[in-house]
């Protein structure tokens, strides 16, 4: 069985910064297509960004482009999501997901966290 565990949230003040951590305990972690979703309150979850086994990144918000980045560590079977010039509207609970290789909708990721919050204060 997947098990992925976030961690690194919690409450942060806008412009400053986190890393968010999420242990992935699978076997064939270095295969995976790791990806981050958060879901702000009232709002549907949402694709920040995601890394293939070759490291190949992808963003899928224009608003966290320079500011996030997400990268993985194939020897710790973790996937890091560093936050920079915090902004308030980033306030959400932050889920990572995994798949095997060329999954690409959030649908069809199989394997979920169960989220870290970061609350966002102004």
């Amino acid at each position: 069985q997947v098990q992925l565990v976030e961690s690194g949230g919690v409450l942060f003040q806008a412009g400053g910064s986190l890393r968010l951590a999420c242990a992935v305990f699978l076997l064939t972690f270095d295969t995976h297509v790791l990806v981050w979703l958060p879901h702000a309150p009232g709002k549907e979850r949402d694709f920040v960004s995601a890394i293939s086994r070759s490291g190949e990144i992808s963003y899928g918000l224009d608003s966290v482009k320079g500011r996030f980045t997400i990268s993985r560590d194939n020897a710790k079977n973790v996937v890091y999501l560093q936050m920079n010039s915090l902004k308030p509207e980033d306030t959400a609970v932050y889920y990572c997901a995994a798949g095997p290789p060329g999954t690409s909708r959030e649908v069809d990721f199989p394997s979920w966290g169960q989220g870290t919050r970061v609350i966002v204060s102004s």
